[in-house]
C-alpha cells in the first residue's frame, strides 16, 4: 500500500499571498521548518524545473536524530509543477547514508479559496520508509501552523 502523509489548514490570507510565502526564499525560510528547527537555504531557483537545497538543523540534536547528519537534514528540493496561486509540487531528496531515507518524495501544496481566506492541503507522497508517519504529519501540521502566522500578519 502507498503510505500518504497530508496535512490541511484554512489561513486567513488570499492565496495569491500564501503561494508568495511559498515562492520567496527569505519566506519559506522562516516558515518551513518545524518547531524545532531551523533552516536555511543554500540555493535558489523558483521556477518549473528549479528548486533549492535546504539544510535544517535541530536546536536541540541530543532530543533527535538527523537524516542526513546527527543534527541535520538536508534536503534537496526540485520545483515539479507550479500554478500561480493555486499548487506548487515539490520533488524532495534527502542526503543520507541510510537507505530507509532514499528516494523521491512528492509535496504537493493544494491552493483553494476559501471565503477571505485560503484552504492549503499538503499531501506527500513516496515518502521514505525512514520517516515515521505521525511525526512526518506532525512536521506538516507544524510547518503549516507556521506558514499561517507567516501569511496572516502579511
Amino acid at each position: 500500500m502507498d503510505r500518504i502523509d497530508s496535512g490541511r489548514r484554512t489561513i486567513a490570507a488570499p492565496p495569491e499571498t500564501v503561494y508568495q510565502a511559498l515562492l520567496d526564499r527569505e519566506s519559506l525560510e522562516a516558515w518551513l521548518p518545524p518547531e524545532g528547527m531551523r533552516g536555511r537555504i543554500e540555493h535558489w531557483d523558483p521556477r518549473p524545473g528549479g528548486g533549492f537545497r535546504m539544510t535544517l538543523t535541530y536546536l536541540d540534536a541530543s532530543a533527535a536524530s538527523g537524516k542526513s547528519s546527527d543534527a541535520t537534514d538536508v534536503v534537496e528540493v526540485g520545483f515539479a509543477d507550479l500554478v500561480p496561486a493555486e499548487r506548487v509540487v515539490q520533488q524532495a531528496v534527502f542526503e543520507s547514508g541510510d537507505p530507509a531515507f532514499a528516494g523521491t518524495m512528492t509535496m504537493t501544496w493544494e491552493l483553494a479559496a476559501a471565503g477571505d481566506g485560503t484552504e492549503v492541503t499538503v499531501t506527500a507522497t513516496d515518502v521514505p520508509p525512514g520517516i515515521g508517519q505521525a511525526d512526518h504529519e506532525a512536521g506538516i501540521a507544524s510547518s503549516l501552523a507556521n506558514l499561517a502566522s507567516f501569511a496572516e500578519a502579511r
